[in-house]
C-alpha cells in the first residue's frame, strides 16, 4: 500500500498515491511524504530510485533486522528505526523496521506492517508538519513511537509493583518465571533503546544537511526525541534492576527458610544422636553386661536418656536455636 501526502507553498494539501510524485516535481517549494507499507522490494526500489536515493541506502533499508542507524548521503539522509506494531503492559511487543529517507523536499517511509505512530500522524498532524519540513514528520514519527513505548512501560510499572507485593506475600516458582521472562524482554528493549539513543545523540552532536541543528524548531524536535529515548533507556534499566532485586530477594528468602529448616533438623539430630548411642550400646547381645542383673536397670537407662534429651532441649532453647 502506497499513501502520499503533498503540501504546496500556497497551503494546499493533496492525498493520493505515487502519482502525486509528478505533481511534486512540477511544483517548486512543495513537500511530499510517500509512505509504503508492505510493498515488495522491487516496488520500493523503483520508487526510491525515482527519488535518486543512493543504492547503498536502498540496500541497507532492504536488509532484514538491520540495527538502527543514521547515515547521510549527498541527496538525502537515511534513518533506520525500530518501531513497534504492537505492545502491551506485559512487555509483549512486536517490533518492525521503519526506514526514513529524508530529503530537502521529500520524505519516504518504508515499513512491512501497520505502524501506530505513522497511522496517527497521517490522521492528525502530518499535514502541518509536512508543510513546515519533511524532517519534522520523521522526528514526530519517532517521538510518537517513543510515547507508545513510554505509555506501556508505565503500565508495566503498576504490574511490577503488584508482582512485588505478591512475591513478598506468597513467593513461588510461577512468579519467579514471570519475573525472569520480564527481565529477558527488558534486555531486548534496552538494546533497542540504546540504538535509538545513539541516533538522537548523533543528531544533537553532528550537523546533518537534512536535519539542520541551526534551525531552532528542528533542534527542539531533536531534543524532544532524545529526551524520550533517554527516559525509555533509563526506565528499562530501572525495571531490569528491580526485577533483578526481586529475584535476589526471593532467593535470599528461600535460603533463609531453608536455613531455618536445616537448623531444626540439626537440633533434632543432635538430640537423638546420644540417645541412639545409648540404645545401640544396650542393644548388644553380650551375656555379662553390668546392668543386666540390676532389677531397675531398664528404668535407669530410660531415665538417663530422658534426662539427656531434656537437658539438650533446654540448652538449645536457651540459645534460641528453635
Amino acid at each position: 500500500m502506497i499513501r502520499t501526502l503533498l503540501t504546496t507553498p500556497d497551503g494546499q494539501v493533496q492525498e493520493g498515491d505515487e502519482q502525486l510524485v509528478a505533481v511534486w516535481r512540477e511544483t517548486p517549494g512543495s513537500h511530499i511524504w510517500v509512505d509504503m507499507q508492505g510493498e515488495s522490494q522491487a516496488s520500493e526500489q523503483r520508487l526510491l530510485e525515482d527519488f535518486d536515493c543512493h543504492p547503498m541506502a536502498i540496500q541497507d533499508a532492504h536488509r532484514e533486522r538491520h540495527p538502527p542507524k543514521i547515515e547521510e548521503f549527498g541527496h538525502h539522509t537515511l534513518i533506520i528505526y525500530r518501531g513497534i506494531s504492537s505492545f502491551d503492559a506485559q512487555l509483549n511487543f512486536i517490533p518492525q523496521q521503519v526506514c526514513f529517507f529524508i530529503g530537502e523536499r521529500f520524505l519516504v517511509t518504508l515499513h512491512p506492517g501497520a505502524a501506530m505512530s505513522i497511522e496517527r500522524l497521517l490522521k492528525e498532524q502530518g499535514r502541518e508538519l509536512l508543510a513546515y519540513s519533511p524532517e519534522h514528520v520523521a522526528l514526530r514519527v519517532m517521538y510518537l513511537s517513543a510515547g507508545f513505548y513510554i505509555d506501556s512501560l508505565l503500565e508495566f510499572e503498576v504490574a511490577l509493583s503488584d508482582l512485588e507485593d505478591e512475591l513478598l506475600e506468597n513467593g513461588n516458582d510461577v512468579l519467579m518465571r514471570r519475573i525472569i521472562a520480564y527481565r529477558s524482554r527488558l534486555v531486548k528493549m534496552r538494546r533497542i533503546f540504546s540504538y535509538h539513543r545513539g541516533i538522537t545523540q548523533e543528531l544533537t552532536a553532528y550537523d546533518y544537511a537534512h536535519l539542520p541543528r541551526d534551525e531552532s524548531e528542528t533542534l527542539h524536535a531533536i531534543t524532544d526525541v532524545e529526551e524520550r529515548f533517554e527516559r525509555l533507556y533509563t526506565l528499562t534499566q530501572m525495571y531490569y534492576d528491580i526485577c533483578g532485586d526481586l529475584v535476589d530477594g526471593y532467593i535470599s528468602i528461600s535460603s533463609h527458610q531453608l536455613n531455618i529448616t536445616m537448623r531444626v533438623l540439626t537440633v533434632i539430630t543432635a538430640i537423638f544422636v546420644p540417645l541412639t548411642f545409648i540404645a545401640g550400646i544396650y542393644g548388644m547381645n553380650f551375656e555379662y553386661m553390668p546392668e543386666l542383673g540390676y532389677r531397675y536397670g531398664y528404668f535407669f537407662v530410660w531415665g538417663v536418656m530422658l534426662g539427656i534429651g531434656g537437658m539438650l532441649i533446654w540448652l538449645f532453647k536457651r540459645k534460641h536455636w528453635f
